[in-house]
């Protein structure tokens, strides 16, 4: 089957995958696209918060070890309401230097790439199985990627998993083999609502909370100080901390009784990934708990539990930052400063490498575009990787 790379993202992009919605119509279309002759398909169904989500697998070439995980992604974030937009995001869209949509940099542009390779590949020459896995919910805690390697050895049947996975996240060709973790909670507040004419008879919950970001502000500022190896992260070698979201309180006359804070962090490799929160919740436990306005009363300040992605450590030197050199050009090596399916894929035994055509300031972003050579370029870089690790005798 012969598909347009143009006419594949058209499609993809026009799919809305946002990680809180199925993506099984987008799945079940990249299916179709890659069921050919020499080619197996598995689908992978889950659920999680209520939400279908589907993964899938092809499979081509001999059941043989040293094979190659090609991975992606096809949610994205969300696009409703974010400010920027002024074109349709899940309208594909070409000028003369840029391609254009939700996901075409983050990273539904290197799936459609691999679906189009994938389309015209010899694969009776194979003399290793490539696996392309394609996954839901990476951007909320890797979930799709963690239920594919817990069934990883059932989906590929008589194929034996191989060790090695690229996932093209967008780095603008960048090679990473390493990656800090992610880790989000929230805190609540739990204060006393009123009137606000008598701030003595309540306790603020938005004053309190005031506070706990003042606390975590001062500590973010201390982990600057928690250098770990400049040459992986050479330009921000320290976990970073983030208050993402605050939301409390009814009216402007009301004693505000409740406030959530959404807080998230990202250790190094090697750092026991639950340290800094146990470090923020003791500091917050030493909290007083009252607020301002004259009461004796404390707010109540919950921590709750940590949701991980872990931080990824790929060994130096494997046949795959070998054959990403020699396609690519040499280039430096180094950690990426964003999380990805690797740690999943780890759990079962498989060491990964990041490298993809987007771009990291385009994704998330509005109107998200990738360069258009590099885009149209796509497909014959991930075959050159393809054929020099699965076709002919095996590199080193």
């Amino acid at each position: 089957m012969n598909l347009s790379l143009h006419d594949v993202a058209r499609r993809l992009i026009a799919f809305d995958t946002v990680s809180t919605r199925s993506n099984a119509e987008a799945m079940t279309y990249l299916a179709d696209c890659l069921d050919r002759p020499g080619v197996r398909v598995a689908v992978q169904r889950f659920e999680w918060d209520g939400i279908e989500g589907v993964n899938l697998l092809a499979t081509a070439g001999p059941p043989e070890p040293d094979g190659l995980v090609v991975a992606g992604h096809v949610d994205t974030v969300p696009f409703d309401g974010q400010p920027g937009w002024t074109r349709d995001a899940l309208a594909f869209e070409l000028d003369d230097a840029r391609a254009y949509g939700r996901g075409v940099s983050d990273m539904k542009g290197f799936v459609a790439q691999c679906v189009t390779m994938a389309a015209t590949l010899d694969v009776d020459g194979l003399a290793r199985p490539l696996v392309l896995a394609f996954t839901a919910a990476e951007e909320v805690g890797s979930r799709g990627a963690l239920a594919l390697a817990r069934k990883l050895p059932t989906l590929l049947a008589d194929v034996p998993a191989p060790k090695l996975a690229w996932i093209g996240e967008p780095t603008s060709y960048q090679v990473f083999h390493a990656h800090k973790g992610i880790v989000s909670f929230e805190v609540v507040v739990e204060g006393t609502g009123g009137h606000a004419s008598r701030p003595d008879r309540g306790v603020n919950a938005i004053v309190v909370a005031a506070e706990v970001v003042d606390r975590i502000g001062r500590y973010q500022a201390e982990l600057r100080d928690r250098v770990g190896d400049p040459v992986i992260f050479p330009d921000c070698p320290y976990p970073t901390l983030n208050v993402g979201t605050i939301r409390g309180g009814t009216a402007t006359n009301t004693i505000a009784e409740e406030c959530r804070i959404k807080v998230s962090y990202r250790p190094l490799p090697g750092e026991d990934p639950r340290a800094i929160h146990r470090d923020i919740a003791g500091r917050l436990a030493a909290m007083d708990g009252r607020d301002r306005g004259g009461s004796a009363s404390r707010a109540t300040i919950v921590v709750g539990e940590p949701q991980i992605v872990a931080a990824l450590q790929t060994p130096r030197g494997t046949r795959l930052e070998r054959v990403l050199l020699e396609v690519l050009g040499p280039r430096p090596v180094a950690g990426a400063p964003f999380a990805t399916d690797g740690p999943a894929l780890a759990s079962a035994g498989i060491d990964s490498l990041v490298c993809g055509p987007g771009d990291l300031e385009q994704a998330h972003q509005p109107n998200e575009s990738i360069d258009r050579q590099t885009f149209e370029e796509g497909p014959a870089v991930v075959r050159a990787v393809v054929e020099r690790l699965c076709a002919g005798p095996l590199q080193g």
